[in-house]
């Protein structure tokens, strides 16, 4: 009996070549990008700090008077040197994990937060996703706005980015091929956890997302959300059938790289190969 091979629609944009997609994927479909969600978080930050609205060192407790005094600044979950550890207390289930991690979850946690710090504010770092949603939480109540009203007015609009919301139309959205072709269903991921992941994007907006803001810098200096390795700054991303890797060198190369039932980690590897390709065909 032959076994049905797993689709992995993938889709590559890049400073070197045209568009490519294989196996279904689309440059203009809305498809889910994970953690490269932060980017835009932080970048919203930045800017509203540059608004005067709040200042990068405030305390959390002081836009989320329910926290107690912890140490742990907007720039600490920033940077993940929050002590934070990476998922909320709890049990989250395979199938859909952040369903059920809605604003009041995270309102219930935010008095104790002070149990679930590991380490010292600013001593060492360690990825939060929870981390992101009390900055995502801080960020909306600072500037008195919804995540995605904060989004696109600090982030999107000033960028001529419009394909990136939390909720695209269905009809719009490129689903994970499972067996036979019946579409995957993909995470739930609009509430408290939106800030640290929850955001859909067509390639061609989260390749523009890169482009103008770590090869144009049309919005100042790179938000210090962006992980950096020597002269290259990037980021990733994932869901239970979405992975993303997005980056840029110092000299101006950059990729995008989004697949659908792909292993993140091949996919963080692709996109690493595409940016030295691009260095020996330049």
């Amino acid at each position: 009996m032959k076994l049905a091979v797993r689709r992995v629609p993938t889709c590559v944009l890049s400073d070197s070549a045209a568009p490519t997609v294989s196996d279904g994927h689309a440059v203009d479909r809305f498809v889910q990008i994970g953690s490269l969600t932060k980017v835009v978080t932080g970048t919203a930050m930045t800017r509203v700090a540059a608004s005067g609205v709040l200042a990068l060192d405030d305390p959390v407790e002081r836009w989320l008077p329910t926290a107690p005094r912890t140490g742990i600044t907007l720039l600490h979950l920033a940077r993940h040197t929050s002590g934070l550890p990476r998922l909320p207390p709890g049990r989250f289930p395979r199938r859909d994990p952040y369903a059920a991690f809605d604003r009041p979850a995270l309102e219930r946690l935010l008095p104790r937060l002070d149990t679930l710090v590991t380490r010292r504010p600013g001593q060492a770092e360690e990825y939060s996703n929870l981390g992101y949603a009390v900055l995502g939480a801080a960020l909306t109540a600072a500037s008195a706005r919804t995540y995605e009203e904060l989004a696109t007015e600090y982030v999107l609009r000033p960028l001529d980015i419009t394909e990136m919301t939390a909720n695209p139309d269905p009809a719009q959205r490129l689903p994970a091929p499972g067996l036979l072709g019946r579409p995957r269903i993909p995470w739930t991921m609009d509430g408290a956890i939106l800030p640290a992941g929850g955001l859909w994007a067509t390639p061609r907006a989260a390749a523009d997302l890169v482009v103008r803001l770590l090869v144009e810098r049309r919005l100042g200096d790179p938000t210090p959300s962006w992980q950096t390795s020597g002269p290259l700054r990037w980021h990733n991303g994932a869901t239970r059938h979405a992975s993303v890797f997005a980056g840029a060198m110092d000299d101006g190369r950059w990729v995008l790289i989004h697949r659908l039932n792909a292993v993140p980690e091949e996919t963080d590897r692709a996109g690493i190969k595409a940016l030295k390709e691009g260095r020996t065909s330049s």
